[in-house]
């Protein structure tokens, strides 16, 4: 619930302006590379284990 029963989408709270633009910001950044190489890294140990770890018994 807004307090002082204002529009929740109300553009002048300079709180919601300010976290609306860091959340944008967040969102236009491209993924570190980092966390590119530890994803093909696990895609990899993935592809090397032949799908052994699905526990399928049969």
């Amino acid at each position: 619930m807004a307090q002082g029963g204002g529009d929740p989408k109300n553009n002048d709270d300079p709180i919601n302006a300010n976290l609306k633009r860091v959340y944008d910001d967040m969102l236009s950044q491209d993924v570190p590379d980092r966390f590119k190489d530890l994803l093909e890294q696990l895609k990899s140990q993935d592809n090397s284990s032949g799908n052994s770890d699905t526990g399928d018994t049969t």
